[in-house]
Protein backbone atom coordinates (compact mmCIF):
# COMPACT_ATOMS: atom_id res chain seq x y z
CA UNK A 1 0.00 0.00 0.00
CA UNK A 2 1.38 3.44 -0.73
CA UNK A 3 1.35 5.74 2.11
CA UNK A 4 0.79 9.70 1.84
CA UNK A 5 1.46 9.93 5.36
CA UNK A 6 3.75 8.09 7.44
CA UNK A 7 4.10 9.04 11.26
CA UNK A 8 6.55 7.37 13.42
CA UNK A 9 6.75 8.27 17.35
CA UNK A 10 6.36 12.26 16.86
CA UNK A 11 6.52 13.81 20.15
CA UNK A 12 5.57 17.67 20.46
CA UNK A 13 5.30 19.61 23.61
CA UNK A 14 4.88 23.08 24.10
CA UNK A 15 6.82 24.30 27.19
CA UNK A 16 5.89 21.84 29.70
CA UNK A 17 2.29 20.98 28.02
CA UNK A 18 2.66 17.88 26.22
CA UNK A 19 0.50 18.11 22.57
CA UNK A 20 1.66 14.69 21.46
CA UNK A 21 2.96 11.56 23.19
CA UNK A 22 4.17 9.57 20.59
CA UNK A 23 2.04 9.34 17.56
CA UNK A 24 1.91 6.77 14.65
CA UNK A 25 0.06 7.44 11.68
CA UNK A 26 -0.37 5.70 8.30
CA UNK A 27 -2.68 7.45 5.66
CA UNK A 28 -3.41 5.46 2.47
CA UNK A 29 -3.38 7.48 -0.52
CA UNK A 30 -5.98 8.67 -2.54
CA UNK A 31 -8.19 8.39 1.19
CA UNK A 32 -10.26 10.62 3.40
CA UNK A 33 -8.32 9.84 7.10
CA UNK A 34 -10.48 11.19 9.55
CA UNK A 35 -9.06 12.92 13.38
CA UNK A 36 -11.27 12.64 15.26
CA UNK A 37 -11.41 14.06 19.15
CA UNK A 38 -12.13 16.83 21.39
CA UNK A 39 -10.60 20.89 21.56
CA UNK A 40 -6.56 19.99 22.78
CA UNK A 41 -6.25 16.57 21.57
CA UNK A 42 -3.55 17.07 19.45
CA UNK A 43 -5.74 17.33 16.07
CA UNK A 44 -4.10 20.30 14.60
CA UNK A 45 -0.94 19.92 16.49
CA UNK A 46 -0.66 17.01 13.99
CA UNK A 47 -1.15 19.04 10.84
CA UNK A 48 1.16 21.83 11.83
CA UNK A 49 3.81 18.93 11.96
CA UNK A 50 2.91 17.42 8.91
CA UNK A 51 2.56 20.89 7.01
CA UNK A 52 5.64 21.71 8.09
CA UNK A 53 4.63 24.91 10.22
CA UNK A 54 5.41 23.59 13.38
CA UNK A 55 8.93 21.30 14.07
CA UNK A 56 8.45 17.92 15.57
CA UNK A 57 10.52 16.75 19.07
CA UNK A 58 11.17 13.52 18.49
CA UNK A 59 10.07 10.67 15.65
CA UNK A 60 9.93 11.12 12.36
CA UNK A 61 7.01 12.22 9.44
CA UNK A 62 6.88 11.88 5.70
CA UNK A 63 4.26 13.46 3.25
CA UNK A 64 4.54 11.48 0.11
CA UNK A 65 7.61 10.93 0.55
CA UNK A 66 9.20 13.45 1.88
CA UNK A 67 10.94 13.62 5.51
CA UNK A 68 9.06 17.01 6.78
CA UNK A 69 11.67 18.39 8.94
CA UNK A 70 14.94 17.52 6.08
CA UNK A 71 12.65 18.08 2.89
CA UNK A 72 10.43 21.12 4.31
CA UNK A 73 10.02 22.68 0.73
CA UNK A 74 9.35 19.29 -1.50
CA UNK A 75 6.41 18.69 1.02
CA UNK A 76 4.77 22.15 0.95
CA UNK A 77 5.05 21.99 -2.92
CA UNK A 78 2.72 18.83 -2.92
CA UNK A 79 0.31 19.93 -0.12
CA UNK A 80 -2.48 22.54 0.76
CA UNK A 81 -3.87 23.23 3.92
CA UNK A 82 -7.26 25.12 5.02
CA UNK A 83 -7.43 26.18 8.41
CA UNK A 84 -9.85 26.86 11.08
CA UNK A 85 -10.55 30.46 10.30
CA UNK A 86 -11.23 31.74 6.86
CA UNK A 87 -8.05 33.21 5.40
CA UNK A 88 -9.48 35.66 3.10
CA UNK A 89 -8.93 39.34 2.17
CA UNK A 90 -12.68 41.29 2.59
CA UNK A 91 -11.72 44.18 0.37
CA UNK A 92 -11.27 42.58 -2.25
CA UNK A 93 -14.23 40.56 -4.14
CA UNK A 94 -13.80 37.08 -4.37
CA UNK A 95 -13.02 36.77 -7.68
CA UNK A 96 -10.38 39.01 -7.25
CA UNK A 97 -9.09 36.66 -3.75
CA UNK A 98 -8.43 33.63 -5.95
CA UNK A 99 -6.89 35.52 -9.06
CA UNK A 100 -4.22 36.60 -6.04
CA UNK A 101 -3.24 33.56 -4.37
CA UNK A 102 -3.21 32.03 -7.99
CA UNK A 103 -0.70 34.80 -9.19
CA UNK A 104 0.85 33.84 -5.54
CA UNK A 105 1.64 30.60 -6.79
CA UNK A 106 2.68 31.33 -9.98
CA UNK A 107 0.30 30.58 -12.39
CA UNK A 108 0.31 31.89 -15.87
CA UNK A 109 -1.54 34.56 -15.84
CA UNK A 110 -4.12 33.24 -18.73
CA UNK A 111 -5.09 30.28 -16.59
CA UNK A 112 -5.63 33.03 -13.56
CA UNK A 113 -9.37 34.19 -14.41
CA UNK A 114 -10.19 30.81 -15.59
CA UNK A 115 -9.08 28.51 -12.60
CA UNK A 116 -10.25 31.17 -10.67
CA UNK A 117 -14.16 31.19 -12.48
CA UNK A 118 -14.08 27.51 -12.07
CA UNK A 119 -13.65 27.08 -8.19
CA UNK A 120 -16.28 29.90 -7.59
CA UNK A 121 -18.51 27.83 -9.46
CA UNK A 122 -17.97 24.62 -8.11
CA UNK A 123 -17.89 25.80 -4.01
CA UNK A 124 -21.49 27.77 -6.05
CA UNK A 125 -20.20 31.81 -5.55
CA UNK A 126 -20.43 32.18 -8.74
CA UNK A 127 -23.46 34.40 -8.60
CA UNK A 128 -21.47 36.62 -5.42
CA UNK A 129 -17.81 36.73 -7.57
CA UNK A 130 -17.85 40.58 -7.89
CA UNK A 131 -19.24 41.11 -4.24
CA UNK A 132 -16.47 41.83 -1.69
CA UNK A 133 -15.74 39.15 0.68
CA UNK A 134 -16.66 41.25 3.84
CA UNK A 135 -19.91 40.73 2.71
CA UNK A 136 -20.55 36.73 2.56
CA UNK A 137 -21.65 35.39 5.30
CA UNK A 138 -19.35 32.66 7.00
CA UNK A 139 -20.39 30.33 5.18
CA UNK A 140 -19.31 32.03 1.85
CA UNK A 141 -15.87 33.06 3.51
CA UNK A 142 -15.44 29.44 4.18
CA UNK A 143 -15.74 28.14 0.86
CA UNK A 144 -13.59 30.64 -0.62
CA UNK A 145 -10.99 29.70 1.42
CA UNK A 146 -11.52 26.42 0.77
CA UNK A 147 -11.53 27.50 -2.90
CA UNK A 148 -7.71 29.20 -2.34
CA UNK A 149 -6.38 25.93 -1.21
CA UNK A 150 -7.55 24.33 -4.97
CA UNK A 151 -5.82 26.76 -6.88
CA UNK A 152 -3.25 24.23 -7.94
CA UNK A 153 -4.83 20.82 -7.08
CA UNK A 154 -2.66 19.39 -4.21
CA UNK A 155 -1.79 16.17 -3.77
CA UNK A 156 -2.23 16.09 -0.03
CA UNK A 157 -4.93 18.51 1.90
CA UNK A 158 -5.11 18.87 4.84
CA UNK A 159 -8.45 20.45 6.04
CA UNK A 160 -8.95 21.06 10.09
CA UNK A 161 -12.61 21.17 11.31
CA UNK A 162 -13.62 22.96 7.40
CA UNK A 163 -17.17 23.12 8.66
CA UNK A 164 -17.44 24.75 12.15
CA UNK A 165 -20.02 26.56 12.75
CA UNK A 166 -21.62 26.53 9.11
CA UNK A 167 -25.09 26.17 7.98
CA UNK A 168 -26.08 22.90 6.19
CA UNK A 169 -25.92 23.90 2.64
CA UNK A 170 -22.07 25.30 3.01
CA UNK A 171 -21.30 21.98 5.09
CA UNK A 172 -22.82 19.68 2.30
CA UNK A 173 -21.34 21.81 -0.35
CA UNK A 174 -17.82 21.50 1.32
CA UNK A 175 -18.53 17.54 1.16
CA UNK A 176 -19.53 17.40 -1.67
CA UNK A 177 -16.16 19.22 -3.05
CA UNK A 178 -13.88 16.45 -0.79
CA UNK A 179 -15.49 13.79 -2.43
CA UNK A 180 -15.11 14.81 -5.88
CA UNK A 181 -11.24 15.52 -4.86
CA UNK A 182 -10.62 12.22 -3.94
CA UNK A 183 -12.53 10.72 -6.97
CA UNK A 184 -9.83 12.51 -8.47
CA UNK A 185 -6.78 11.26 -6.72
CA UNK A 186 -6.28 13.77 -3.97
CA UNK A 187 -5.24 12.37 -0.37
CA UNK A 188 -7.44 14.27 2.64
CA UNK A 189 -6.20 14.28 6.19
CA UNK A 190 -9.87 15.61 7.92
CA UNK A 191 -9.99 17.14 11.41
CA UNK A 192 -13.57 17.20 12.79
CA UNK A 193 -14.90 17.31 16.17
CA UNK A 194 -18.08 16.60 14.17
CA UNK A 195 -18.78 12.68 14.36
CA UNK A 196 -21.82 12.75 11.63
CA UNK A 197 -18.73 14.69 9.04
CA UNK A 198 -16.43 11.96 9.93
CA UNK A 199 -18.96 9.48 9.60
CA UNK A 200 -19.99 10.54 6.11
CA UNK A 201 -16.60 11.15 4.74
CA UNK A 202 -13.65 9.47 6.29
CA UNK A 203 -12.34 5.88 5.43
CA UNK A 204 -10.17 5.27 7.82
CA UNK A 205 -10.36 7.25 11.55
CA UNK A 206 -8.15 7.64 14.31
CA UNK A 207 -9.41 8.62 17.45
CA UNK A 208 -7.05 10.88 19.46
CA UNK A 209 -7.26 11.99 23.38
CA UNK A 210 -4.57 13.42 25.15
CA UNK A 211 -1.68 13.58 22.40
CA UNK A 212 -2.35 9.65 21.66
CA UNK A 213 -4.35 7.90 19.35
CA UNK A 214 -6.49 5.33 21.45
CA UNK A 215 -8.43 3.71 18.56
CA UNK A 216 -7.99 3.65 14.60
CA UNK A 217 -9.93 1.60 12.26
CA UNK A 218 -12.66 1.77 9.22
CA UNK A 219 -16.18 3.40 10.54
CA UNK A 220 -17.90 -0.04 10.77
CA UNK A 221 -14.99 -1.64 12.61
CA UNK A 222 -14.80 1.27 15.23
CA UNK A 223 -18.43 0.56 15.28
CA UNK A 224 -18.61 -2.69 16.15
CA UNK A 225 -16.00 -2.13 19.12
CA UNK A 226 -19.24 -1.00 20.61
CA UNK A 227 -21.09 -3.99 19.91
CA UNK A 228 -23.91 -4.93 17.10
CA UNK A 229 -26.43 -2.95 18.57
CA UNK A 230 -27.55 -0.35 20.90
CA UNK A 231 -30.36 -0.32 23.42
CA UNK A 232 -31.01 3.35 24.13
CA UNK A 233 -33.27 4.48 26.96
CA UNK A 234 -34.48 7.98 26.92
CA UNK A 235 -35.73 9.12 30.14
CA UNK A 236 -38.02 12.37 30.99
CA UNK A 237 -36.72 15.24 32.55
CA UNK A 238 -37.98 14.56 35.83
CA UNK A 239 -36.96 11.16 36.24
CA UNK A 240 -33.99 9.86 38.36
CA UNK A 241 -31.48 9.10 35.91
CA UNK A 242 -29.26 7.39 38.26
CA UNK A 243 -31.85 5.30 39.72
CA UNK A 244 -32.99 4.11 37.15
CA UNK A 245 -29.75 3.02 35.21
CA UNK A 246 -28.97 1.14 38.56
CA UNK A 247 -31.50 -1.12 37.13
CA UNK A 248 -30.47 -1.85 33.94
CA UNK A 249 -27.31 -4.30 33.24
CA UNK A 250 -23.91 -2.65 31.57
CA UNK A 251 -25.62 0.61 31.27
CA UNK A 252 -24.06 3.76 31.14
CA UNK A 253 -24.77 7.32 30.35
CA UNK A 254 -25.68 8.30 26.84
CA UNK A 255 -24.48 11.10 24.47
CA UNK A 256 -27.05 13.02 25.28
CA UNK A 257 -29.38 14.56 28.54
CA UNK A 258 -31.66 11.50 29.92
CA UNK A 259 -30.30 8.76 27.69
CA UNK A 260 -29.24 5.38 28.79
CA UNK A 261 -27.31 2.89 26.44
CA UNK A 262 -26.50 -0.95 26.89
CA UNK A 263 -23.84 -2.06 24.18
CA UNK A 264 -25.27 -5.33 22.53
CA UNK A 265 -24.26 -8.01 19.95
CA UNK A 266 -27.04 -9.03 17.72
CA UNK A 267 -27.90 -12.80 19.48
CA UNK A 268 -28.81 -10.64 22.55
CA UNK A 269 -30.10 -7.49 21.52
CA UNK A 270 -33.62 -8.26 21.67
CA UNK A 271 -33.34 -10.51 24.54
CA UNK A 272 -31.86 -7.33 26.39
CA UNK A 273 -34.23 -5.17 24.96
CA UNK A 274 -37.15 -7.06 26.44
CA UNK A 275 -35.12 -7.48 30.11
CA UNK A 276 -34.81 -3.33 29.97
CA UNK A 277 -38.37 -3.20 29.27
CA UNK A 278 -39.56 -4.92 32.00
CA UNK A 279 -37.44 -3.52 34.54
CA UNK A 280 -38.64 -0.09 33.50
CA UNK A 281 -42.38 -1.06 33.32
CA UNK A 282 -43.16 0.22 36.70
CA UNK A 283 -41.89 3.51 36.22
CA UNK A 284 -43.38 3.86 32.76
CA UNK A 285 -44.13 7.73 33.58
CA UNK A 286 -40.61 8.23 33.46
CA UNK A 287 -39.42 6.92 30.08
CA UNK A 288 -39.64 9.08 26.99
CA UNK A 289 -38.48 6.15 24.50
CA UNK A 290 -36.74 2.67 24.76
CA UNK A 291 -35.97 1.04 21.65
CA UNK A 292 -32.61 -0.84 19.21
CA UNK A 293 -30.34 0.69 16.84
CA UNK A 294 -27.31 0.64 15.38
CA UNK A 295 -24.26 2.44 17.43
CA UNK A 296 -22.74 5.71 15.94
CA UNK A 297 -19.59 7.32 16.05
CA UNK A 298 -20.51 8.71 19.18
CA UNK A 299 -21.18 5.74 20.79
CA UNK A 300 -17.58 4.86 20.04
CA UNK A 301 -16.06 8.11 21.44
CA UNK A 302 -18.25 7.23 24.77
CA UNK A 303 -17.10 3.99 24.91
CA UNK A 304 -13.68 4.80 23.87
CA UNK A 305 -13.20 7.50 26.31
CA UNK A 306 -15.66 7.37 28.77
CA UNK A 307 -17.09 11.23 28.49
CA UNK A 308 -20.48 12.03 26.16
CA UNK A 309 -20.23 14.93 23.77
CA UNK A 310 -22.36 17.29 25.83
CA UNK A 311 -19.12 17.17 28.23
CA UNK A 312 -17.44 19.93 25.48
CA UNK A 313 -15.40 16.92 24.28
CA UNK A 314 -16.86 16.00 20.45
CA UNK A 315 -19.33 18.00 18.98
CA UNK A 316 -22.11 16.93 17.13
CA UNK A 317 -23.74 18.14 13.75
CA UNK A 318 -27.32 19.92 14.11
CA UNK A 319 -29.79 16.85 14.21
CA UNK A 320 -31.33 15.56 11.50
CA UNK A 321 -34.94 14.18 12.21
CA UNK A 322 -34.28 10.63 13.48
CA UNK A 323 -35.80 7.80 12.58
CA UNK A 324 -38.42 6.18 14.97
CA UNK A 325 -36.35 3.23 17.32
CA UNK A 326 -36.99 -0.46 16.65
CA UNK A 327 -38.73 -0.44 19.85
CA UNK A 328 -41.34 -1.76 22.58
CA UNK A 329 -44.21 0.45 23.00
CA UNK A 330 -46.01 1.71 25.97
CA UNK A 331 -42.72 0.75 28.65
Amino acid sequence: MTYAIEMKGVEKSFGETVALGGVDLNVAAGTVFGLLGPNGAGKTTIVRILATLTRLDKGEAFVLGSDVTRESDAVRRKIALTGQSAAVDGVLTGRENLEMFAELLRLPKSLRRQRAGELLDILELGDDADRPARTYSGGMRRRLDLASSLIIRPQLLFLDEPTTGLDPRSRNAIWEVIRALVDDGTTVLLTTQYLEEADQLANRIAVIEGGKIIAEGGVDELKAQTGGEVVEVVFTEDADVAALTALLPHAHLGSTPFTVQIAVDQETALDTLHLVSDRLRPFRANVANVGLRRPTLDDVFLSLTGRATRDDTVEKQPARPRRRSRGIGGV
